[in-house]
């Protein structure tokens, strides 16, 4: 359901948020390094996000890339809108242009309502809110 993009751009955001601020910032070679993600991949993904405001930077000496109370505030969804779009996590399981609640494909009835599910909460859930499941130890990163 979501692309590669997305979960490296999710992973990097979440450590972001757990690891900087106004005055402590990643550069992309570290994260890509605390995150395992390649770093020219991640260079983009950051670029992207940055542009779309969903996380901050600062170029300079002291530059580099963090999040904010603001950018925390987001919704998760934003992330994953800003590198996918909405396609991905709308499209039928099937690939099917067609298949809608008026005219479904055999799985819609299935795998609609708990893919209504997933999109609401994501648009509810910020990334603040999964920043703090981390800083519990309630979930984890790596």
């Amino acid at each position: 359901m979501l692309s590669n993009s997305s979960k490296y751009a999710l992973t990097a955001v979440l450590y972001l948020a757990n690891q900087t601020d106004d005055s402590h910032k990643k550069m992309v070679k570290d994260l890509s390094i605390s995150t395992q993600i390649p770093k020219a991949y991640l260079a983009k993904l950051l670029q992207q996000l940055s542009k779309h405001n969903i996380i901050s930077s600062m170029k300079g000496p002291k530059g580099g890339y963090y999040l904010t109370e603001e950018n925390k505030n987001l919704p998760v969804y934003s992330v994953i809108e800003t590198i996918d779009g909405t396609q991905r996590l709308e499209a039928c399981v099937l690939g099917l242009n067609e298949c809608n609640s008026d005219h479904p494909c055999p799985l819609h009835v299935y795998v609609n309502p708990t893919r209504t599910t997933l999109l609401n909460t994501l648009k509810k859930m910020t990334i603040g809110d999964l920043a703090e499941n981390l800083n519990k130890g309630s979930s984890f990163l790596s």
